[in-house]
């Protein structure tokens, strides 16, 4: 149906940015709100950052002045540049999309997905 592939993840010194990308592929009709969330072992999934088709954005306040969300239509794909990393930022990073859909003849309503996450860990 559809998939989102996230990239970008890796290990990087307290200060450093890293950009992450998430592609949206598959039968798809149109990509909605598209957003970024994160998860550490000591806290619930949380919400990073989030985009809407008209370029509408929000962001969780530990994060707003350092990370920057934006999204490429055409190419169904959203990113999240992330600048002046801490610790605090480590965590599996998960893609997420707001899809209608297609199957055959058969068009579906909005549904949400998820990518499988990539790890962003910031050492001290």
């Amino acid at each position: 149906q559809v998939q989102l592939v996230e990239s970008g993840g890796g290990l990087v010194q307290a200060g450093g940015s890293l950009r992450l990308s998430c592609t949206a592929s598959g039968n798809i009709n149109r990509v909605f709100g598209m957003a970024w969330y994160r998860q550490d072992p000591r806290r619930q999934r949380e919400m990073v950052a989030r985009i809407d088709s008209g370029g509408i954005t929000n962001y969780q306040d530990s994060v707003k002045g350092r990370f920057t969300i934006s999204r490429d239509n055409a190419r169904n794909t959203v990113y999240l540049q992330m600048n002046s990393l801490t610790p605090e930022d480590t965590a599996l990073y998960y893609c997420n999309a707001d899809v209608a859909y297609y199957s055959g003849a058969v068009r579906y309503p909005i549904k949400g997905f998820w990518g499988q996450g990539t790890q962003v860990t910031v050492a001290s």
